[in-house]
């Protein structure tokens, strides 16, 4: 990136926080994430790591984008100063659209969201989004982790369920429930390998508000408990499924349809058909919004479940058209 000579040319800098306990995936994230888009002329990366020896760092150089590492302690801590004086250096230098932070194993996301607060670096930066990637071993173990665990998750916008492949495909749905239960205002997603789909993690984020439970309620878990055209395709337990219909949807039914989805489907998008009007539903890991449509009217749905009845699924809106 080159340096901008107008510091103003841009209003703000968006950061997103990868947060994640220690060996979750959030390198394979990011890694991912630098990959969607061959420009990252805007877009800076800092990396937290706890030792003195930089290797997270060292696997994103090859990515494209400018590499900030932060070692030898951890942003929650003892680096909490130099990340701000970090952040206030790159909004001088680049002026860029996007950071990245990846945390260490061991940060905890308030402390971020606190420095994201200072006098330096309020007027000029904002807190897009708090990703967490856990892997689906620790929240088993969960109780075993304590209250920066907790506050990992239970900051988060959105959770990446990782490393599902390595278990028992019965046990998703569970975790899955439990963590719906405990954590409501989070999105959460089943991946492989963090594999996510851009639209997902580029959504506009709901409002948070971030307020602490207590260890008490964490450990408690909580167990949550065709004549139409559709196809349904399968790969290793994901399932994708679509769905497209001229007819007019009922809005009722529609809206007591997502509402019914299992917490296996985490992901929907496409436009709705509903007579007066078509907009398109973005629902991802149980949150949905709406947004404008001018294209056809028509209703045009694709879903991505973990181990679902497609067919199931497709039964359940069909009755929903033509009511």
């Amino acid at each position: 990136m080159n340096a901008i000579d107008s510091p103003l040319a841009q209003p703000y800098s968006d950061v997103i926080l990868i947060a994640g306990f220690l060996g979750a995936g959030k390198t394979t994230l990011l890694k991912q994430i630098l990959a969607w888009e061959t420009d990252l002329s805007d877009t800076v990366v800092v990396v937290n790591e706890f030792g003195d020896v930089g290797i997270d760092g060292d696997l994103l150089k090859s990515a494209g984008s400018d590499m900030v590492e932060l070692t030898s302690g951890c942003i929650c801590c003892t680096l909490s100063a130099d990340l701000i004086q970090s952040l206030t250096a790159i909004r001088q230098r680049f002026n860029p659209r996007r950071i990245f932070i990846e945390a260490s194993g061991v940060a905890d996301p308030s402390a971020v969201i606190e420095a994201l607060a200072a006098p330096q670096l309020c007027r000029s930066m904002r807190l897009y989004k708090v990703v967490t990637v856990l892997d689906a071993d620790y929240w088993e173990a969960r109780e075993n982790f304590g209250q920066l665990f907790y506050n990992q998750l239970e900051m988060a916008h959105l959770i990446l369920l990782n490393k599902v492949d390595l278990h028992d495909r019965d046990k998703i749905p569970a975790m899955l429930a439990q963590m719906h239960t405990v954590l409501p205002a989070c999105q959460v997603v089943p991946t492989v390998r963090c594999g996510i789909d851009p639209e997902a993690l580029w959504s506009d984020p709901k409002p948070k508000t971030f307020g602490l439970k207590p260890i008490s309620f964490y450990r408690s878990g909580g167990q949550a408990a065709d004549d139409g055209p559709g196809q349904s395709v399968r790969a290793d337990q994901f399932v994708t499924v679509a769905f497209q219909d001229e007819g007019i949807v009922s809005e009722a039914c529609f809206e007591r349809f997502v509402k019914a989805l299992p917490w296996e489907v985490f992901r929907m998008k496409g436009p709705v058909h509903t007579g007066d009007r078509t907009r398109v539903i973005n629902f991802v890991g149980g949150k949905f919004d709406w947004a404008d449509w001018d294209g056809p009217a028509v209703t045009k749905l694709a879903f991505i479940g973990w181990d679902i009845d497609g067919e199931q699924v497709l039964e359940k809106l069909r009755r929903c058209v033509g009511k």
